[in-house]
């Protein structure tokens, strides 16, 4: 089955039954199910989504090793079955749905779902050894490839096992998205976008709002805590 978008918009704010669990005034964040969230907006509500879906290869339970020191992954997180499975097809139905762009990490394992794109991320890790050189993500726009360069985050900051940098974040939306978008992420993780969308907001007064869900709780506390800090020490993560 393959994914194909449509013209149709719909930007009224619809009556969301879940109450967000932490809010601000540019993020809304509920601990729920990402399908349970989606199918309350209406069709094309979101400007841009940038997701980072389960692959299905098995990184929350301990798959391969963490960034340099040589340690699994099941030493260092909580193991979880989070990614024991790929999204399903009724997940990209919903998300091809309700939002107007999408950016997709992982697309390489989607090929199957997603249409045909040469406007495709490579976020270049510079990690060395035996670790993959980067990463993809597919994009809906039509626009040539686009690289980021930067080390995965290390050290106590990095509490899920596959945390992105916040600058990767900022980098997205630096070159996807424009002022007043309305942004969707259905598995916030670690929320690193959060941080780069406060950024863009203090910064570069970009306006943007970021609707975000994640299921797990211990996950959801400690993105909350992170964020509150950042935003109590006035500093940001790049």
């Amino acid at each position: 089955m393959t994914i194909e978008s449509t013209e149709q918009q719909n930007t009224t704010a619809p009556a969301i039954t879940y109450s967000e669990c932490y809010r601000l005034p540019f993020l809304s964040l509920f601990h729920a199910d990402c399908m349970e969230i989606m199918k309350q907006y209406p069709d094309k509500y979101f400007d841009l989504a940038i997701v980072d879906p389960p692959y299905g290869l098995g990184m929350g339970c301990g798959a391969g090793e963490t960034r340099g020191n040589g340690k699994k992954k099941k030493d260092l997180y909580t193991p979880k079955k989070w990614d024991t499975s790929k999204p399903t097809a009724e997940y990209w139905k919903e998300l091809f749905r309700v939002s107007k762009n999408k950016v997709v990490w992982g697309g390489n394992y989607f090929t199957d779902i997603l249409p045909v794109s040469r406007g495709w991320i490579y976020w270049r890790k510079m990690m060395g050894g035996n670790y993959s050189d980067g990463e993809l993500a597919w994009t809906s726009f039509d626009m040539i490839l686009k690289e980021y360069t930067k080390r995965s985050e290390q050290g106590d900051n990095r509490f899920h096992p596959t945390q992105k940098p916040v600058g990767l974040y900022n980098f997205i939306l630096h070159h996807y998205a424009k002022e007043g978008y309305k942004i969707l992420d259905t598995h916030f993780g670690s929320g690193s976008i959060a941080l780069a969308v406060d950024k863009a907001n203090r910064l570069d007064k970009m306006n943007l709002h970021l609707t975000a869900c994640e299921i797990d709780k211990e996950y959801i506390d400690k993105a909350i805590k992170r964020i509150s800090e950042s935003i109590k020490q006035g500093t940001l993560s790049f």
